[in-house]
């Protein structure tokens, strides 16, 4: 990372990883009110929204080629099939399988990385990924009861194997755009498509499923929380995932995604007054080094 601006990979996917640490807990209160499909759908419009909206100022009159518009409709398909998958999941799993199964998210994304974008696995990354993981079921071992796994539906586990692959599809296959382009409009315009797809779930979602929009009225913590996945988790966390992804590779802006149940546990103590013992410390050491061995890899 000779190029200054390689730096800012120390702290821009990682201010995404946190963003998306206490997401979980929100989207599972949240399914109180609304559905799941229903509630991606308005995740999903919220941030294609305010990232449509900075990108208009930023990129006036920027044009693109129907090759990029097809580029972009692929990514708007990954993000729909995360979201809708991702949301579903949760509210059929526990919490320690949402947790664990999220670790599968950036080993996806160095597998693919190394199959479709060519990109160099070295020993150094690899054992850095490793101490990562580690150190993150570690910290989930002190939070939950890992013997557990498996008391949530199967369907639930399957749909989130499903979005942690979508996702990192999505984080590989957005590489191309984001080198010709920008992260910011890479990030929108894939956002802006993925919003019908969506949108077509949610009627399907409501006639032929026993959901429905169970909350009797608008209220303010209702609106907090759809505001925190649409603005904070939506728009400002997949902008600074993708401005990792400028500076460096896909397997090493994965790294970053561990970052994520290690910030949720520290929320739960912090917010819900949750215990943590020396399982988050020791596996928070442990993550952070992974962290430090591949982010200086090369």
């Amino acid at each position: 990372m000779d190029d200054p601006r390689s730096k800012i990979v120390l702290f821009v996917p990682s201010f995404a990883a946190i963003l998306w640490g206490g997401m979980y807990v929100v989207s599972k209160w949240g399914f109180q009110s609304i559905p799941p499909v229903t509630l991606a759908f308005l995740r999903v419009f919220i941030g294609a929204a305010v990232l449509l909206g900075v990108v208009r100022v930023a990129y006036p009159r920027r044009s693109f080629t129907r090759r990029d518009w097809q580029g972009f409709a692929v990514l708007g398909v990954w993000v729909a099939v995360t979201m809708g998958t991702q949301f579903v999941g949760t509210d059929l799993t526990t919490a320690s399988e949402g947790s664990l199964i999220t670790v599968l998210t950036p080993v996806f994304t160095l597998g693919l990385g190394v199959g479709f974008l060519k990109e160099e696995l070295t020993l150094r990354k690899l054992a850095g990924t490793v101490l990562a993981i580690g150190g993150t079921v570690f910290v989930l071992s002190g939070q939950y009861e890992l013997a557990t796994i498996g008391a949530g539906s199967a369907a639930g586990i399957g749909f989130l194997v499903v979005a942690s692959a979508g996702w990192a599809a999505y984080t590989v296959c957005g590489k191309p755009l984001i080198r010709r382009y920008s992260a910011l409009e890479t990030a929108t315009y894939s956002t802006v498509l993925a919003v019908p797809l969506l949108a077509v779930l949610v009627p399907v979602e409501l006639r032929f499923t026993d959901a429905t929009i169970r909350s009797v009225s608008v209220t303010g913590p209702l609106v907090a929380a759809v505001l925190y996945l649409g603005v904070l988790s939506t728009a400002v966390a997949w902008y600074c995932w993708y401005k990792g992804m400028e500076v460096t590779d896909a397997g090493t802006v994965a790294v970053f995604f561990f970052a994520q149940p290690i910030v949720g546990a520290a929320l739960g103590a912090v917010v819900l007054g949750e215990s943590i013992g020396t399982e988050f410390f020791i596996g928070g050491l442990l993550m952070a080094l992974g962290v430090y061995v591949v982010t200086t890899a090369s």
